[in-house]
């Protein structure tokens, strides 16, 4: 049975050059592309592109409804629906600008990948997720073991991800060189760590605690006093996995090199969290909790842009779109006190939301709205 076409691949590899090359995509992303490529042709079983017709569209998008998430063995959600048909649609509408397929592909047809607008509504829609709270942070960086090496290195990686809200793959990539104990700040060089659409800020450290502060710069110590580490070293090292003398791998240590991806930081997590009976939180959500902290002391209109720019993002707008959210029981206990007479108005509140405003105002303007 035939596993691929030819023409089809040539097409495809420079499809995947353009995404990456001219718009800009990462690898992760043009993945993402590749994968619902693959499906689709799967579905048509390597048929030629050239032959593309809107039943094909209409056919695909059935049968992916249909299909199951192999590890969750349920049925696949909207969001992955629409994300998998907006990559195939804007696909072969690329391809019907394309040599060769500009008579062969009716441009038209691409819009029967279009999900239903009742659909989208479900796949775009913003749902509360968990976010842990700076008390449970606190508590598993607390109770993790820190006698060994490694145990050390696992709860200072923890204290650090509150400390500076970095993201895992950024973590995963840094040296010693770009934490300044002194300043009270890490830089974040994207000419060396592995940062979100390679911007290059500097991070000073969060105040979440000079005990979680203290964690992290005992660590860099330990790693420039004791272990004579220098600047081009990692911040977090690999285990050093060894085969003892029962013939067993076990941990020895550490090497100087970088793990390769972020997944370790994730395990690692897991365990912590896991060990004190509480819910796993990726990484990631440590930033939104680091977002709940900064809409609680920030007192003015600066001090929030400061805290944003802190977390790398350049436009507030973005801080409180993607990570501001009011939490589902703190809606709750806003909306009862604005029941209660109140004897003052908050300045600094009022100073606040007029700055978004025209934030926004701006943004629309900007945008042509």
């Amino acid at each position: 049975m035939t596993k691929h076409n030819a023409d089809n691949e040539r097409i495809k590899r420079k499809y995947f050059i353009f995404l990456k090359e001219a718009k800009r995509q990462n690898e992760s992303s043009v993945d993402a592309v590749a994968k619902a490529v693959s499906r689709f042709e799967a579905y048509t079983k390597y048929r030629d592109f050239k032959a593309f017709h809107f039943e094909q569209a209409v056919g695909f998008k059935n049968h992916l409804a249909k299909q199951s998430n192999q590890q969750t063995g349920e049925k696949l959600s909207k969001a992955t629906l629409h994300s998998t048909l907006g990559q195939l649609k804007a696909f072969f509408q690329w391809l019907a600008m394309q040599p060769g397929y500009k008579s062969r592909i009716n441009y038209t047809d691409t819009e029967y990948f279009n999900l239903s607008e009742k659909e989208v509504r479900i796949a775009t829609a913003r749902r509360e997720t968990a976010v842990p709270t700076l008390e449970q942070i606190r508590h598993v960086i607390e109770t993790m073991p820190h006698h060994s090496a490694i145990e050390q290195r696992n709860r200072s990686l923890m204290a650090f991800t509150l400390l500076t809200g970095a993201r895992d793959s950024a973590i995963a990539s840094m040296k010693l060189k770009h934490v300044d104990l002194v300043g009270g700040s890490v830089f974040q060089d994207a000419r060396e760590v592995n940062t979100k659409f390679s911007k290059t800020f500097t991070t000073f450290f969060f105040p979440v605690g000079e005990h979680v502060q203290q964690i992290v710069c005992d660590w860099v110590r330990y790693l420039k006093d004791e272990l004579l580490w220098g600047n081009d070293d990692p911040l977090f090292p690999k285990t050093n996995v060894v085969n003892g003398e029962d013939r067993i791998f076990k941990a020895s240590g550490f090497k100087p090199e970088h793990w390769s991806t972020a997944s370790p930081i994730r395990a690692i997590f897991r365990e912590a969290f896991e060990a004190v009976d509480l819910p796993y939180f990726n990484p990631h959500s440590f930033r939104k909790t680091l977002v709940t902290l900064g809409q609680q002391l920030c007192q003015s209109p600066e001090e929030f842009k400061s805290w944003s720019q802190n977390l790398g993002h350049e436009d507030v707008l973005t801080t409180l779109y993607s990570y501001g959210e009011v939490q589902q029981h703190r809606q709750g206990e806003i909306l009862r006190q604005l029941n209660m007479p109140r004897t003052s108005n908050s300045q600094n509140a009022d100073d606040i939301a007029r700055a978004v405003i025209k934030a926004m105002a701006n943004q629309n303007l900007q945008n042509g709205v």
